[in-house]
């Protein structure tokens, strides 16, 4: 696979338009309210008569204080007795979860996401854990891959001692920017003593991988100042990046109204900092998986991408295709048999449904035929900008130009645009394409086809 990325400014602001990130086809916004409890169940059991391994991912929604550029579902609080009440029903709904999933399966992925994972106590920690064991079948240490977000303000070398002891062997780090100016803006002040210490600690406890988050288009930021972030970046030597699209969205999210809206980087700044950015990154020797995500040549991610097996979930991209996932927490969402759900999104009312032992499902969507097709193409895009189309037929039965013919004249009209070539063998999408390929996945999208793209951010 080409790794080079093409900037033409013409394309790009004829493309870039508002769309999905595509961790699930279809996506989130066509869950409905009428995929209850019920159906979550019936689709477990399809899940169990297939078998296979198993994805666990836990939403710790707690954070001490509020970073203005986020979008993630948070708890604002100081007082850490808030997740006394929330660990308890946390571990109600693991018993829930776990009786339902035949013991014999094999859970290969775990994950801590939040908020805060790391704002509850290291007791708190070491319990969870324990009970997720008591109820789900975690893989060993060498063959599963479980992975923490880690805010390095809300973490000593002792909590990553703790966390490798409890199980994990993967964390990933917020940056964002180490820019004071920035930092200041967006109220997040980490220096890089205490990022830098929080690796050090990981790799001295024997830590698989170790990946940074940054985040490009907040206030004040320039390619000069986010080089400089991306230089001492660099010489840690992370395993994995990710550099973010900041989408400002303050009519959704309220507290991104705190930040200036007049100290935004312009687009035209914007695209200068993701384009020097990814030629820093390949220069230093890192692949670019795609959309925002780099990893060393050696990594899972790219190992997997260059064997195409690599696949894309609600967590991004991953080297775990054939695992269900099951969404624990506040407004999770898992892929359980053909099937998406989400749990209650307020802490009443995921509170209320474990006090009566109920699930806490509130939404979903179960995938027809159609949906599968499209999500089969649709993944293979956007995590290796390929697809090998005699494959798709056979693997599928369908005859792809008449499946298709609808999306065809899109192709064609790409095509002269140089964003990829295809023909009856195959779709390669060329350099041009690769920050494009949001809207060339679009393409294949029946839902997006009625939409105006109001959900979504732009797709750089």
């Amino acid at each position: 696979m080409q790794q080079s990325v093409t900037f033409d400014l013409d394309l790009i602001r004829r493309y870039d338009k508002s769309g999905p990130r595509y961790t699930s086809y279809p996506t989130a916004v066509e869950f409905s309210e009428d995929f209850t409890a019920s159906n979550y169940r019936e689709q477990i059991e399809i899940s169990n008569q297939r078998g296979g391994p198993l994805s666990l991912y836990f939403h710790l929604p707690f954070c001490d204080t509020v970073c203005y550029y986020c979008a993630c579902n948070k708890i604002i609080t100081k007082n850490r007795d808030h997740a006394i009440p929330y660990l308890a029903n946390l571990h109600k709904e693991i018993k829930l979860q776990g009786e339902l999933f035949d013991s014999n399966r094999v859970v290969e992925q775990l994950h801590w996401g939040g908020g805060t994972p790391t704002f509850i106590s290291h007791e708190q920690m070491r319990e969870l854990m324990a009970v997720t064991r008591q109820y789900f079948n975690l893989a060993d240490d060498d063959k599963g891959e479980f992975s923490i977000e880690i805010d390095p303000r809300e973490a000593t070398a002792e909590t990553i001692k703790v966390l490798r002891e409890i199980g994990f062997n993967r964390i990933s780090l917020g940056v964002q920017d180490f820019n004071p100016k920035v930092q200041k803006a967006v109220n997040r002040i980490q220096s890089e003593a205490e990022t830098f210490a929080v690796i050090d600690a990981a790799r001295e406890n024997n830590f698989r991988s170790v990946s940074l988050d940054l985040i490009y288009g907040l206030p004040h930021q320039t390619p000069e100042s986010f080089a400089e972030t991306l230089d001492k970046v660099i010489a840690v030597k992370p395993d994995r990046l990710s550099v973010f699209n900041y989408a400002h969205l303050p009519s959704r999210f309220k507290v991104q109204r705190q930040m200036n809206e007049d100290d935004m980087p312009s687009s035209a700044v914007k695209l200068e900092i993701l384009q020097q950015s990814i030629q820093q990154l390949i220069d230093a020797g890192y692949v670019y998986i795609g959309m925002d995500h780099f990893a060393k040549p050696d990594d899972e991610l790219a190992i997997a991408q260059r064997e195409n097996k690599l696949y894309r979930n609600f967590q991004g991209y991953s080297t775990h295709s054939e695992c269900d996932l099951i969404g624990l927490g506040v407004t999770s969402i898992g892929s359980v048999g053909d099937s998406y759900s989400q749990n209650r999104r307020t802490l009443d009312d995921y509170n209320s449904c474990l006090d009566n032992n109920e699930l806490p499902v509130f939404r979903g969507f179960t995938l027809n035929a159609d949906d599968k097709v499209r999500r089969v193409v649709i993944t293979k895009l956007i995590c290796h900008f390929s697809l090998n189309i005699t494959e798709i037929e056979q693997e599928l039965g369908i005859h792809f130009a008449e499946y298709f013919a609808d999306v065809l004249p899109q192709l064609d009209e790409f095509a002269a645009d140089g964003l990829l070539i295809h023909n009856a063998e195959k779709i390669e999408v060329l350099p041009a394409g690769h920050l494009l390929i949001r809207h060339i996945c679009m393409a294949f999208d029946k839902y997006m086809q009625q939409k105006q793209g109001q959900h979504f951010s732009k797709v750089i």
